[in-house]
């Protein structure tokens, strides 16, 4: 962060309130969502495919995020998206169907995935290659703090409160939030004047590795805590004290990341988080003792936050800064291809097969990322500038 500071103090102010901000809506609402879907509405295994696939619908339409960004700087995208993920929370409190309840979670996605690509190229395009890992982490471990806060309201208030009451407040707040920080618009020193929409074939492997994470991911997002809500009853504050601890864990871990990153390189660190939750996913179709899952969860949330070694990869390849935007919201999409199929397959599947399905196919999945890790490569010559095949 230091690095940061020193370039631009406003920034900096403005990345962390707006990360702070995102990271305690966003927690706050994975954490109740599952109990509040199952307890309230009575939402079943094929339902929740159903809204967990509607959830990723904002993040396939992430490519618009690299033209709105020609007309709109990122910092008010930002801002804009905290408005529309504090409504999307709000918008949940009112829910008492599932057509309603996928119509909040739209929104609240929207607000989500055109977040984090604006806030990536942010820092992608402020900070030197050798710095951008550490600040990427320290971001990280920053919202890892804003989670604790939200998983200790939910453990404190969920009860005396209730869960409606909770999304009323917590959305509302995250939405005045954003509307304060949108006429904040001269925190934009050391961004580039210009921004270029252009897709190169010579980042392929970075597409590809997009696309895996994006399915890997959204098995374990989707099927993890429902699968021990649903199997296992585990309550809403077992549920708040798992991401409670992830978040603490988080707080050290993202910046220890950060720096490994940075020291260690992409590829070491992108093998390691394969290697990892390969096993992960094997814990989860065939572990039934609890204390192990709950175990297992954690692990996967830290190995989550290795990703940000695909996003400094690509500042290292990168040919200018003006594709840094586009290219982010780019990757966004392929990540979302699969995440689009992935919930509502993995739900059918879960109802005609058994639990252990989806998980398995998540191990074929990492295993295939580890494999084409192992082509990434950051210290050669510069790439020569090719022919764009999009624009």
């Amino acid at each position: 962060m230091r690095d940061l500071l020193h370039n631009n103090r406003r920034i900096l102010v403005y990345l962390a309130v707006s990360n702070y901000l995102l990271n305690f809506g966003f927690v706050f609402w994975q954490t109740t969502f599952n109990n509040f879907a199952v307890e309230q509405i009575g939402v079943g295994p094929a339902s929740v495919g159903w809204i967990q696939a509607f959830r990723e619908l904002p993040g396939l339409l992430g490519f618009f995020l690299g033209f709105l960004a020609l007309l709109l700087s990122e910092m008010r995208i930002m801002a804009v998206s905290l408005v529309l993920l504090g409504s999307g929370i709000w918008l949940t409190g009112q829910s008492e169907s599932v057509p309603f309840l996928l119509l909040s979670t739209l929104v609240m996605s929207f607000g989500f995935h055109f977040f984090y690509p604006s806030n990536n190229a942010v820092v992608l395009m402020t900070i030197e290659k050798q710095h951008a890992p550490r600040v990427l982490g320290q971001l990280r471990s920053l919202g890892a703090i804003a989670a604790v806060t939200a998983t200790g309201a939910v453990y404190f208030l969920a009860g005396a409160w209730g869960y409606r009451t909770l999304f009323l407040v917590i959305g509302g707040a995250v939405a005045v939030g954003g509307l304060l920080l949108l006429p904040m618009q001269g925190v934009k020193e050391g961004l580039p004047l210009r921004r270029r929409v252009v897709l190169r074939r010579q980042y392929w492997l970075y597409y590809s590795l997009s696309f895996l994470m994006g399915s890997r991911r959204h098995i374990f997002t989707t099927f993890a805590i429902f699968l021990l809500v649903r199997e296992y009853g585990i309550s809403v504050q077992t549920t708040a004290t798992l991401f409670l601890i992830n978040s603490l864990v988080n707080t050290y871990a993202m910046q220890l990341v950060g720096k490994l990153v940075g020291q260690l390189g992409e590829r070491f660190m992108l093998s390691v988080a394969f290697g990892t939750l390969a096993l992960v996913f094997l814990g989860y179709a065939y572990v039934t003792y609890l204390p192990v899952l709950f175990v297992l969860f954690v692990i996967d949330n830290v190995m989550f936050g290795f990703n940000l070694a695909l996003a400094t990869y690509f500042q290292k390849i990168a040919v200018t800064p003006e594709e840094i935007t586009s290219n982010l919201s780019v990757e966004q999409t392929i990540n979302h291809i699969a995440a689009i199929v992935v919930p509502v397959v993995g739900g059918t599947v879960w109802q005609l097969f058994g639990s252990k399905v989806p998980f398995l196919a998540g191990v074929g999945i990492v295993l295939v990322s580890l494999v084409l890790a192992q082509g990434i490569r950051t210290q050669a010559e510069p790439v020569a500038v090719t022919t764009p095949t999009g624009g």
